[in-house]
């Protein structure tokens, strides 16, 4: 019979320690995780402050490795770019074009209109409830008793404001559902039996375009399938989203943490200074700390032994960040010359034998951290690339193959596109063994569309510009 006891065991297993911890936990962090970190910690320990920057540029060292002139000042791609100008002649930002908003542009449209003070306050209501896309989500009634306006405002007023709004440019605008958009933009359409059938599709059958059932639609509408989907092909050019063209870009920006430069003929990772926190410790402090210590003053030497770590561990992240950079790009200096066709294989483990670290601290070096090249902005992963076999025997990093297939698409005839098949063939022509799922994997990875679909583009593109001025795009 089995019965349960305890007993005890001596185990040897690993443990990090606090301080390997936090440092294992800064190390992983991204440039601006890292610096709101540093100011948190700045703000909560004594015994850090803030460094004072200098002013002016610091003076050349002696013994300085001399730069190239080779370093671009100007990087074109995503690369970083410097701007240089005089004092008095204002900022970059200054030169930036001045995008106009949604409502600003309607508004602006409706002040040159001869409109009463009632009429513009009602149109201009109207504006002011749209949505970034264009669409006025808000009933008219809301917006009537929104309006301080004596006498009360009256239904049909609102609604004479509302076609006020929608005849304005761009078209579509101030639509209460994706069909009503639509429908307003049928004038573009130079087909007048293609309009009336488009009409009636977007009237009677919206779920049925939505579902593509050009074969049902044809049935109800007693109309050829051929003149049907001609219809729809005018509908999926116009645009479903008027005001997206007036919506602010979405841009995120990227503080590379690394830069890469050439010094005498290599390229080199330079630390970027803007990443580094300038932080010390507070040497008065610390000595009167240390001059007048004793056993009430726990939380204090708890504050300053987090302040040494701190310093200790700046010093550690950005010193293995360089060392994680620089061995990068001695094994892909033809990448930096050249571009992703250049791209050599590498792994982790083999960056992390060279720095002297564990595979698990490249991982983590390489993750939201980013080096400028002049071929662009890049983080550190990307350089990481598995290999693949090419016929003479050879290998090549996956990355070179996305580059070829990207550039194979490019020089393609655009009326006879390629598909993932006649791709694989042509790689094959020039030595690199690559299945049709593969090729289809890297270019969907590259966001390139079917041959089908590239084809299909093509022939819109065509009939655009063959169609009368003036016509939407946009909706598929």
């Amino acid at each position: 019979m089995s019965s349960l006891g305890l007993r005890t065991a001596t185990v040897l297993q690993p443990a990090l320690s606090p301080r390997l911890q936090r440092a294992v936990r800064l190390l992983q962090m991204s440039s601006q995780e890292f610096a709101q970190a540093v100011r948190d910690a700045l703000d909560s320990n004594p015994f850090l402050e803030q460094e004072e920057q200098a002013d002016g540029p610091e003076p050349a060292q002696a013994g300085a490795p001399e730069m190239e002139p080779a370093a671009p000042d100007t990087w074109g791609g995503e690369g970083l770019v410097r701007q240089h100008h005089n004092e008095g002649d204002g900022t970059v930002f200054d030169t930036l074009e001045a995008r106009s908003s949604l409502s600003s542009h309607l508004l602006g449209q409706l002040t040159v209109q001869p409109l009463t003070e009632r009429d513009l306050t009602l149109a201009s209501a109207v504006v002011e409830s749209l949505d970034d896309d264009g669409y006025l989500r808000t009933p008219l009634d809301d917006i009537a008793h929104a309006l301080p306006l004596l006498p009360a405002v009256k239904p049909q007023e609102l609604l004479i404001a509302l076609r006020r709004v929608q005849a304005l440019d761009p078209c579509g605008v101030a639509a209460r559902s994706v069909a009503e958009c639509l429908e307003l933009q049928l004038s573009t359409i130079p087909s007048e039996r293609d309009r009336t059938l488009a009409r009636a599709i977007l009237r009677t059958h919206i779920d049925a375009l939505a579902a593509r059932d050009m074969r049902g639609m044809a049935k109800h509408l007693r109309e050829s399938q051929a003149a049907v989907e001609s219809a729809c092909a005018a509908i999926r050019r116009l645009d479903p989203r008027p005001g997206w063209r007036f919506a602010e870009p979405s841009v995120q920006y990227v503080t590379p943490d690394v830069i890469a430069r050439k010094v005498r003929g290599r390229w080199t990772a330079v630390l970027n200074d803007a990443v580094v926190p300038r932080v010390r410790l507070n040497r008065s402090y610390a000595e009167l700390f240390q001059r007048y210590r004793d056993a009430r003053h726990g939380e204090l030497g708890a504050h300053l032994q987090e302040a040494r770590w701190t310093i200790r561990n700046l010093e550690l992240r950005f010193s293995t960040i360089v060392k994680v950079a620089q061995s990068i790009l001695d094994r892909q200096q033809h990448f930096v010359a050249y571009g992703p066709m250049a791209m050599k294989p590498l792994s982790l483990r083999e960056i992390a034998q060279e720095v002297g670290v564990h595979e698990s601290t490249v991982s983590r070096v390489t993750n939201n951290k980013f080096m400028a090249t002049p071929s662009g902005v890049f983080e550190l992963k990307f350089f990481f690339s598995r290999a693949l076999a090419t016929a003479a025997g050879g290998e090549c990093s996956a990355t070179a193959i996305r580059g070829l297939i990207q550039e194979i698409i490019a020089g393609e005839a655009p009326a006879h596109p390629l598909s993932d098949v006649e791709l694989a063939r042509e790689l094959g022509t020039q030595g690199f063994k690559v299945a049709r799922r593969t090729v289809t994997k890297y270019r969907q990875l590259l966001r390139i569309e079917p041959a089908e679909r590239r084809r299909a583009q093509l022939a819109c593109r065509l009939e655009e510009g063959a169609a009368a001025p003036g016509s939407g795009s946009g909706f598929s």
